[in-house]
């Protein structure tokens, strides 16, 4: 992934440069090391392997665009998870259910370093063909249960039916399929949100835009393998995307029950013995 060299935060509260001042510094930076190689290529003073290493140097500097690393790849600093689920290795955080662990609720590790509103995250995952998983985010916690999120989520899954879609995690269920680019309407029934929900999709889905042939795009995810998952909030609008693949946009035009900002964590969900793995987890604050 073109930005692993990130710095890692466990809070982005510390991290008080906006991205205007980053832009900015980062072109200072790239025209004074300029001015300095051609002073130094004048002189005949710089090799060719010094020049490369500045070079990769901006490069990398300027790769990262904004983004901070949310993960030390060593422990779960700054993650708050059950331990019977969730555990580090090999740079990744696990998430597993076997047949002594099993569920009877989905569970979350769950980011402590804030609740992002408009933002963008990336991070790479692999999920066994049995797992059900998923980034949850703008989300806030289920009272009396413990590591229980409800919000929005971008749904990942091993047989990869579901994988990108735009999931509400106990609240108005799917807000867009993959290959939709939806408008979420007000519920229109009162009372319960239930109501207003129908074969695990809410009713005010509005299809605005297909995005493209559904079962093509399920071929951008790679089985058993590394993907990477990108999610961009910005306003009411959600965008999901597995490896560089538009796979859902939703516009929330549902002021009573939208989210504007929230908790971010990762879900295993309840069902047969499963796992998943996040490596280079990354989340740039808009």
């Amino acid at each position: 992934m073109f930005f692993r060299a990130g710095q890692y935060l466990p809070g982005l509260k510390i991290f008080t440069l906006n991205q205007h001042v980053m832009k900015q510094l980062t072109q200072l930076t790239y025209l004074a090391v300029c001015s300095a190689l051609a002073f130094a290529c004048g002189s005949g003073q710089q090799s060719d392997t010094e020049t490369e290493s500045v070079a990769e140097a901006i490069q990398v500097q300027d790769s990262n665009d904004g983004f901070v690393q949310i993960f030390d790849g060593t422990s779960l600093t700054g993650w708050d998870g059950d331990p019977t689920y969730w555990r580090v290795e090999n740079g990744t955080i696990v998430g597993e259910i076997t047949e002594e662990t099993k569920l009877d609720r989905n569970h979350f590790i769950i980011w402590q370093g804030g609740q992002p509103a408009d933002f963008e995250f990336k991070a790479e995952f692999k999920i066994t063909e049995a797992g059900n998983s998923g980034v949850n985010y703008r989300s806030e916690p289920v009272e009396d249960l413990s590591h229980a999120l409800r919000g929005y989520q971008a749904d990942i899954d091993g047989k990869n039916n579901y994988t990108g879609q735009n999931y509400e995690e106990r609240k108005r269920t799917t807000l867009a399929y993959i290959g939709q680019k939806t408008k979420i309407n007000p519920q229109e029934k009162e009372g319960n949100l239930r109501a207003n929900v129908e074969r695990n999709a809410w009713l005010g889905l509005e299809v605005v835009e297909e995005l493209g042939d559904r079962e093509e795009m399920k071929k951008v995810v790679r089985s058993n393998d590394w993907n990477e998952i990108h999610i961009v909030a910005k306003g009411n609008r959600l965008q999901h995307y597995v490896n560089g693949t538009l796979m859902s946009d939703v516009t929330d035009e549902d002021p009573a029950n939208r989210s504007m900002k929230g908790h971010l964590g990762m879900q295993v969900h309840v069902g047969p013995p499963m796992q998943v793995a996040y490596r280079n987890i990354y989340l740039k604050e808009l």
